[in-house]
């Protein structure tokens, strides 16, 4: 079960997400693996148990609704909103239809933010869910989000300002030059800001996909974002252009 049909990672394998090794958040790291989902969590304590149980319970929802519509897992267009799914599924759906992409591109940020809303109800209130490169984040403080950009020459030297007042949010990453599954775009990153961690991730593939390899790549896919409610901002990477939209800020890395 995996959305990577759809677009491009940040990453292939655990062992490949060195990514993870930059953090410099004051919290303690949980690793939650199960099957292709692979988390890691930033919180005041550990929280593998906790975040295990619903990691558990989120995938039983999407795999049992995949297992009586199986077109749900293939489809690489919107599917009709089906109000007797599952929360999460009904989330992903929700996404899909928003961003004009199958449903499955939203998973990985679905089960993020899944996650990370059960360990807010059970007392947490400071955390970052990180799941392969697509990030629930919910903390008390400002927090700067570096860009991993694959080849690109901004590649890590530039961020996303994150105030505590735009907290909850959804930062997602589509590359389309970086991971082993298919993408139709040639960004090095295109990373979407929301409120709902789902939207971000089914736009983040959208968006991506628009961003073909012609001079005006970057451009058409902003145009593209634009058409797109409900998010909080867009960073386009290529090469060594960028282009963004919305009310996000950007920061340069040292």
């Amino acid at each position: 079960m995996n959305g990577g049909t759809r677009r491009k990672k940040r990453s292939e394998s655990y062992r490949d997400r060195t990514y993870r090794t930059l953090e410099r958040s004051g919290l303690i790291s949980s690793f939650v693996r199960m099957v292709e989902t692979d988390l890691h969590i930033l919180a005041p304590v550990n929280v593998e148990d906790e975040a295990l149980r619903l990691v558990a319970e989120v995938r039983r929802q999407i795999e049992g609704y995949i297992r009586r519509s199986p077109l749900f897992v293939d489809s690489l267009h919107p599917l009709p909103m089906d109000e007797a799914a599952p929360p999460a599924v009904r989330e992903m759906l929700r996404a899909g239809l928003a961003a004009d992409v199958g449903p499955m591109a939203a998973v990985a940020g679905t089960i993020a933010e899944f996650v990370g809303l059960g360990l807010q109800r059970s007392g947490i209130a400071d955390l970052i869910v990180e799941n392969g490169g697509d990030i629930y984040i919910a903390r008390e403080r400002e927090s700067t989000i570096a860009v991993f950009a694959a080849e690109s020459p901004l590649n890590n030297r530039v961020g996303i300002r994150l105030p505590p007042a735009v907290m909850p949010c959804g930062v997602c990453c589509s590359s389309g030059t970086v991971g082993h599954s298919r993408s139709f775009g040639c960004a090095d990153a295109v990373v979407v800001a929301a409120p709902s961690t789902a939207l971000a991730d089914a736009a983040a593939t959208r968006i991506g996909n628009e961003v073909d390899c012609a001079p005006a790549g970057i451009d058409r896919a902003l145009r593209a974002a634009g058409a797109i409610a409900g998010l909080s901002g867009v960073l386009i990477i290529r090469g060594d252009r960028l282009g963004a939209l919305g009310g996000i800020e950007l920061v340069g890395l040292d």
